[in-house]
């Protein structure tokens, strides 16, 4: 469109007034560096269309002998293989993240995975399975974690991914108890960074009264909101994604969940980073009936029990030191049994058919009362 100036007459529009001369050098000196950018990535998509055949040839070839589509270990080694040989300008931890998703598409060419996590969408849960198995595929939000492993155990899913501990406020006490019950397996972890995030309906919290979020984050944040809002009645909910879905309904409710919950049920954020812990981390396993083989960096984890008599439990674990084998978490549970019994959840480094920890586990299945191994797996670390 055209404008009128002064005299009547019509001034060209702005919009297509010539470049000035330090617009047209800048493109100039951009142009050939584009020009290279898309040679590049005609080179990229021709590489990666290569890599997903192969990785359709691989498929045929695990389904003539009934391999599993995911293999966690293989995906640490190619990882690792790629963070090794890279000379950079990249980051390593870009680099990681990159190849998880060209892993994650090419094996959605062969079956894209079903993964059971602790919903509604927009939980930590979620982020921890796109972490872990990138983007392609399938997530199924399960109300509770019990509910994530039934759904596992039923073969409606293939794997699911509950939390198992908090670097603030420790286990996840339903998980663990869950772990004693199952039959399923630990084939994965993953460390996630977790950062809470106070949000509602509206964007000045008038009319808020009641803050809503899972346990584990309303403990996790508990100083900030006694010192910010000690007058909100604090609720727990079973997951802080739930708490956002409430509170995009009510406007009475504010929720602690993370920015995913925030966008998806249109909250406004009133304060970030609310976590007591500025290094506030949450560990998830990945459940399901695969065992991994040795990746070179690895962790088991079990279940032990002893006999109630006194040094029963220095006795219990000497196999461990005897075997040079390093214990990286140990946790205590109540056995449910009314005589002060206790099962202990213990993680070493290594996995179980490395020699050092399967002679350590010989040891510990000879002197425990019960012994229960959930599973060797990559190490998060």
């Amino acid at each position: 469109m055209t404008q009128q100036d002064k005299s009547g007459a019509q001034a060209p529009d702005n919009d297509n007034a010539a470049p000035s001369p330090q617009e047209q050098a800048l493109s100039a000196d951009l142009a050939p560096l584009r020009n290279q950018i898309d040679a590049v990535d005609r080179e990229l998509l021709a590489l990666l269309n290569r890599r997903a055949q192969l990785a359709l040839d691989v498929g045929e070839v695990k389904k003539k002998y009934g391999a599993p589509v995911f293999r966690p270990e293989r995906e640490l080694q190619v990882i690792r293989k790629v963070q090794g040989a890279n000379p950079g300008p990249l980051l390593g931890e870009s680099v990681a993240s990159i190849w998880r998703e060209v892993m994650s598409a090419c094996r959605g060419l062969e079956k894209p995975l079903e993964i059971a996590f602790l919903g509604p969408a927009g939980t930590f849960s979620e982020q921890a399975l796109y972490a872990h198995f990138g983007h392609e595929v399938t997530g199924v939000p399960c109300p509770s974690i019990d509910e994530v492993f039934r759904a596992v155990e039923a073969g409606t899913v293939e794997y699911g991914v509950v939390p198992v501990e908090n670097s603030t406020e420790g286990a996840v006490s339903r998980t663990l108890d869950l772990f004693l019950q199952t039959s399923l397996k630990i084939s994965g972890e993953i460390a996630l960074k977790v950062h809470h995030n106070l949000m509602a309906s509206t964007p000045d919290m008038k009319g808020v009264t009641v803050v809503r979020a899972h346990a584990q984050a309303l403990a996790q944040c508990q100083h900030w909101l006694t010192a910010n809002y000690p007058h909100l009645e604090r609720q727990a909910v079973s997951s802080n994604a739930e708490a956002a879905r409430m509170a995009s309904e009510d406007p009475t409710v504010a929720a602690i969940a993370g920015e995913t919950a925030a966008n998806r049920y249109h909250l406004h954020i009133i304060r970030t980073h609310i976590q007591d812990d500025p290094h506030n981390r949450t560990r998830f396993a990945v459940i399901g009936r695969y065992e991994t083989e040795p990746s070179g960096s690895d962790q088991t984890s079990m279940i032990l029990s002893v006999p109630n008599k006194a040094g029963a439990v220095y006795q219990l674990l000497a196999p461990l030191a005897e075997n040079g084998v390093s214990m990286c978490r140990f946790e205590s549970r109540p056995a449910r049994s009314g005589a002060w019994e206790y099962y202990f959840y213990v993680d070493v480094e290594g996995h179980q058919h490395d020699p050092s920890v399967a002679r350590a586990i010989g040891m510990l299945r000879a002197n425990a009362a019960y012994l229960k191994v959930l599973g060797s797996y990559p190490s998060s670390k």
